[in-house]
C-alpha cells in the first residue's frame, strides 16, 4: 500500500480560529490592535516564526531578532494553553483516515507547525494513533517547501514514495520538489489559484479522498 502523508493546518484541521485567538492575545498584551480572522488566516503556512513576523509587519511592530523571538515565545505560550479550543477536523477527515489506515496505508504528518504544537493538536483531536510518523517545522533545520522534510518522513516510514496531501502552494511545491504526487484539498488556506500549482488531483470533501487514492494507485 502506498504511504499517505498529510499537511495539518488547513488540510486536516480548521485551526485558524485558535491561531487567531493566540495571535491576538499576543498583540493585545503588547498594546496593539487585534487582527481579523481573515488576515491571520492569510499568514498561516510557513511556520510560527513567519506567522509572527507577518503579524508584526501588519501591526507596524519594529522587527528585530530580539523582538521577534520574544513575540514568537509569547504566541507559542498562548497557543499551547489550548490549541484545539476552537479547532476541528474538516468534514469527513476522521472517516477517511480510519478507512485508509484499515486498508493498510501508512499515514504521516508533514507540517511547518512546530512538532510539540502538532502533537498537542493531534492528541486534542484524538487522531494521534492513526499516524505512523510526524514531522514538524522545527524537526529539521529547514521548512517546507524544502523537500528534506518530506524525504525525512519517507525515511521514517521506510518507504520511497508517497502521496502528499495539502491545501496550499507551499505543499504543492514541497511535493514537486520531492518528486511526489500531490493531491490538494481545495477548502484550506491556499493563497494562489489552484491552476498555478502542479497537482495530481483536487478534492473539496474528504468523502472523495479514498476513491481518488484508489484511482491513482490502479492507473
Amino acid at each position: 500500500m502506498v504511504a499517505i502523508v498529510f499537511d495539518l493546518d488547513g488540510t486536516l484541521v480548521q485551526s485558524s480560529p485558535d491561531i487567531h485567538h493566540a495571535l491576538n492575545n499576543m498583540l493585545v498584551k503588547n498594546g496593539y490592535d487585534e487582527l481579523s480572522l481573515e488576515v491571520v488566516t492569510s499568514f498561516i503556512g510557513n511556520g510560527v516564526p513567519k506567522l509572527v513576523e507577518r503579524a508584526m509587519i501588519a501591526s507596524d511592530i519594529t522587527l528585530t531578532d530580539v523582538s521577534h523571538a520574544q513575540l514568537v515565545k509569547q504566541f507559542s505560550d498562548f497557543y499551547a494553553v489550548n490549541p484545539v479550543g476552537k479547532s476541528y477536523l474538516f468534514d469527513g477527515v476522521l472517516q477517511a483516515l480510519e478507512k485508509l489506515a484499515a486498508a493498510g496505508h501508512k499515514l504521516a504528518i508533514c507540517t511547518n507547525k512546530p512538532f510539540d504544537m502538532t502533537v498537542k493538536v493531534l492528541d486534542g483531536l484524538n487522531i494521534s494513533d492513526l499516524f505512523d510518523a510526524v514531522i514538524g517545522g522545527d524537526s529539521l533545520p529547514v521548512n517546507k517547501p524544502d523537500p528534506a522534510m518530506l524525504f525525512k518522513v519517507l525515511e521514517m516510514l521506510e518507504v520511497k514514495d508517497c502521496i502528499y496531501i495539502g491545501d496550499s502552494e507551499i505543499d504543492a511545491s514541497t511535493a514537486e520538489n520531492a518528486g511526489q504526487p500531490f493531491f490538494i484539498y481545495t477548502e484550506g488556506y491556499s493563497k494562489i489559484p489552484f491552476c498555478e500549482m502542479v497537482t495530481e488531483a483536487k478534492f473539496s470533501h474528504f468523502d472523495d479522498l479514498c476513491g481518488l487514492i484508489e484511482k491513482h494507485i490502479t492507473v
